[in-house]
Parts: structure tokens; C-alpha cells; sequence
């Protein structure tokens, strides 16, 4: 997917300590870069200040990455998230990795997260604001408005 077709964008410098001895990063860690990704677009779009006092937990059910090219050491990554797909219990986000160059995509990440009753551990119906929220924010690619950061360095 073109880098221009998300609203999310985030930057962050590779650490020594997320590679292995091969001299590239860990693969674990694309799930760990996912994470971060994720965790930074549902800020940026305002997930937890538009739930209020609403409960709002998730579990991640399926986590699927697609590997392109290795990362190394103290590279400036680019990781981009949204919402692909809203249902009655989950959320389908995809994550894309870039390198530094404008077209060097590194890994595709597929992440399903169901929203749970914590109490329980057993999935509970999304918010109906959740899918128009996202949709609304993912949105705003179409007219450059990117949310961005950047995080250890």
C-alpha cells in the first residue's frame, strides 16, 4: 500500500539490542514494532480519550507477518497503521514497515485484536463508535494530515 494512503506515520531509530547475531533485527521484534505502532495510532486517533470511563480491552488473536527485506542496527524505521477492518467483536489493522527510503517497505503485519470483557477473558460486541472513529481518522491520508513521532533515538 503507498505510504501516502496512511494518516499514521511513526519514526523511530533501531537499537542495538533489537538485533541478533546475524546483524539484523530479531524477527520477534516486527511484532514488537507492530505493537508500538499500533499503541501510537490508537493515541494519535484518540482511542482512549473518546472511550472515557467505557471499558475497553483487547486481546491480539492473530498476528501475521509478511517479511521483505532485513533491518539493521541504528536504521530510522518508519512504521504506518490502520484500520482495515471493523466486525461485531474484533478489529482488523494492518502495520507496514519501511525503511528510510520512499519506497522500501521491510514487513506487512496483519493483526486481528478482539475486544474482551477482562472479568471473563471472553469477547464482548465493539463500541459502535470504534469502526467510524478509525475510518474517520484514516481518512485524513487522502489530505496529508499525518500524525507523527518519534521515539528512542
Amino acid at each position: 500500500m503507498p505510504k501516502a494512503d496512511f494518516a499514521f506515520h511513526y519514526r523511530f531509530r533501531v537499537r542495538w539490542s533489537e538485533t541478533d547475531a546475524q546483524g539484523v533485527v530479531f524477527n520477534a521484534r516486527y511484532l514488537d514494532y507492530s505493537d508500538i505502532a499500533i499503541t501510537e495510532y490508537w493515541r494519535a486517533a484518540k482511542l482512549r480519550e473518546r472511550a472515557g470511563d467505557e471499558p475497553l480491552e483487547f486481546h491480539v488473536k492473530k498476528a501475521t507477518v509478511t517479511w521483505f527485506a532485513p533491518i539493521k542496527p541504528d536504521e530510522m524505521i518508519e512504521v504506518m497503521a490502520r484500520t482495515i477492518a471493523t466486525g461485531r467483536t474484533s478489529m482488523t489493522q494492518l502495520v507496514e514497515i519501511h525503511g528510510d527510503g520512499p519506497d522500501d517497505l521491510r514487513a506487512i503485519v496483519d493483526i486481528v485484536s478482539v475486544h474482551v470483557d477482562l472479568a471473563q477473558h471472553r469477547p464482548m460486541p465493539l463500541p459502535e463508535w470504534i469502526g467510524p472513529m478509525f475510518a474517520e481518522f484514516d481518512a485524513t491520508a487522502a489530505g496529508g494530515a499525518l500524525a507523527t513521532g518519534l521515539t528512542h533515538g
